[in-house]
């Protein structure tokens, strides 16, 4: 027992320490991953043995389910709403392109059998959300045209499409299926998953707001709890657990609850966790000499996707859409990398009942590796070669983690028994132009206050004025206007939702407080309550 645990701590301490090496070479760090686990095992320096797929599998969902969560929970909504159907036709449509063509591919031109080529072309539809993550985070590269949200969208969204082709083929494979079958069980796995998802959110954010734990850290292992539970019940009831699991971590990310910075802080230390986890153990269960006799297969298959399927697939969706430039979906088509995700589904192939005449494990291994060490390394410089490195925006604004200074400092009023303000409405209380009240907490509910708002006794104030204090950034959302938001040139009286305040606009490198003539602009930088 105490080998066994020293050897996970061990194995930890490596993949920690391989950051260095990954940030010196320029390589992916989920690349060492791989290659760690590769190194440790049964072909490996310490041949430790290992092939047993069942326990791969279930460690691996597990460790998805988490990592699929966070991609939700981490999504910035107000940053991501302009491309964001862009991203869902991409994460749904794009993954059935793309598998098709890539079928179509192995059919013909490998003369793999059609139904196998099929399944080859599901298992690597989707694109992989913790590859696209961590490298956007570890490079901290930020992207034009709102292209980091549309790719973090598409790629925390498209694995529950992936599934249901995988599931489908392995079922007309066996033989067990019809069509009416396979249209029900779409049906049921995209509708159930949906549902499951917003209402485990509800309910979750209604116990997370309501319950009061007397001992720090509960929250956290409540909010966990949620998302194993939302992926569990879905799965149970037929529908998509992933797609339920990555619904409920939006919702929840994007709603204000208590303690959420120490909630990120958890979740980022576990996912990257669950990253290494995933990773090295998919390098472990690998064997070298079976990547080697399959590569040629891996290669072509990898080649192909990058260059013809992915690129057809997102120029044919993307080009109607007036937004987005030649170079953005030139870059959308080599992001596309391909990770974990395919490589458990082929897990998932590999102990079902299904009999396959090539070795599909160690192909999708094979093409994922290329994927990741191919186009994971050169995104940083094709996206610079393309123009469409964004130098004056962090990347991690487009996430819900993301937390930095305004120009901004928020007052606390509490307006006490015989208060001068108490029962006047807040446009006639004369404030400088330059002072705004931001919002009103009253009996423990938050209010966004109108200029009609009456201010009542024991109500408590937060008034904005420029320059921030940090310890509100919690209730505060910052997004960048890019070429072809629908707010674009609108004043602020005239946009269709009125339930958020926009309370500091930067222009040009200058703060100011809007009112409701501001026009907004290109490149203008909202800040949200």
């Amino acid at each position: 027992m105490n080998l066994f645990l020293l050897l996970i701590a061990l194995v930890i301490l490596v993949c920690v320490l391989s950051q260095r090496i990954s940030k010196r070479l320029g390589i992916p760090m989920l690349l060492v991953f791989i290659i760690l686990g590769m190194l440790f095992g049964s072909e490996g320096i310490l041949s430790i043995p290992f092939e047993n797929y069942t326990i791969a599998q279930n460690i691996c969902s597990i460790a998805l389910i988490i990592i699929m969560f966070y991609g939700g929970f981490g999504t910035n909504w107000e940053t991501a709403k302009p491309v964001s159907k862009q991203a869902i036709l991409l994460s749904t449509l794009g993954v059935f392109l793309t598998a098709l063509f890539t079928g179509l591919f192995c059919f013909f031109i490998l003369h793999i059998d059609l139904l196998e080529s099929l399944l080859i072309g599901a298992l690597i539809s989707s694109t992989d959300a913790a590859s696209v993550f961590s490298i956007l985070r570890s490079k901290k590269l930020n992207l034009k045209e709102g292209t980091a949200s549309l790719l973090e969208i598409e790629s925390g969204s498209n694995d529950p499409c992936s599934y249901m082709l995988t599931m489908t083929f392995l079922s007309l494979l066996n033989q067990e299926i019809s069509g009416m079958d396979i249209f029900k069980m779409i049906f049921l796995q995209i509708v159930c998953g949906i549902i499951i998802g917003i209402g485990v959110a509800y309910v979750g954010l209604y116990l997370i707001k309501h319950l009061d734990f007397e001992t720090e850290g509960f929250d956290t292992v409540l909010v966990l709890s949620i998302s194993i539970f939302s992926y569990t019940i879905s799965s149970l009831l037929g529908g998509n657990g992933y797609l339920s699991t990555y619904m409920t971590g939006i919702l929840l990310g994007n709603q204000w609850i208590p303690n959420k910075k120490a909630l990120v802080h958890f979740f980022d230390g576990l996912t990257t966790l669950a990253q290494m986890l995933i990773f090295f153990l998919l390098g472990l269960l690998a064997f070298p000499s079976l990547v080697i006799k399959n590569l040629v297969f891996a290669f072509f298959i990898a080649l192909f996707l990058t260059f013809i399927a992915r690129p057809v697939t997102v120029f044919s969706l993307l080009s109607p859409f007036k937004q987005g430039s030649f170079q953005q979906k030139c870059l959308i088509s080599f992001a596309g990398l391909r990770g974990a995700a395919s490589i458990v589904f082929a897990i998932m192939a590999t102990t079902h009942e299904a009999m396959f005449q090539y070795d599909l494990f160690h192909i999708i291994f094979g093409v994922v590796l290329f994927s990741i060490a191919f186009q994971g390394t050169l995104l940083p410089y094709v996206a610079s070669k393309l123009n469409m490195v964004d130098e004056h925006n962090n990347v991690l604004k487009t996430f819900n983690d993301y937390s930095d200074e305004a120009d901004l400092h928020l007052i606390r009023i509490h307006l006490n028994k015989n208060h001068e303000w108490i029962h006047k409405q807040i446009k006639d209380l004369g404030l400088p132009r330059q002072l705004l009240v931001t919002m009103i907490l009253r009996h423990q509910t938050t209010i966004v206050p109108t200029g009609m708002t009456e201010l009542l006794e024991e109500d408590t104030l937060v008034l904005g004025a420029l320059a921030f204090n940090e310890g509100h950034e919690n209730h505060l959302t910052e997004i960048r206007l890019e070429k072809g938001d629908p707010r674009l040139h609108k004043a602020l009286k005239d946009l269709p939702d009125h339930t958020r305040l926009i309370i500091l606009i930067k222009r040009n490198g200058d703060f100011f407080i809007p009112d409701g003539d501001t026009i907004l602009l290109e490149k203008d930088i909202l800040i949200y309550h």
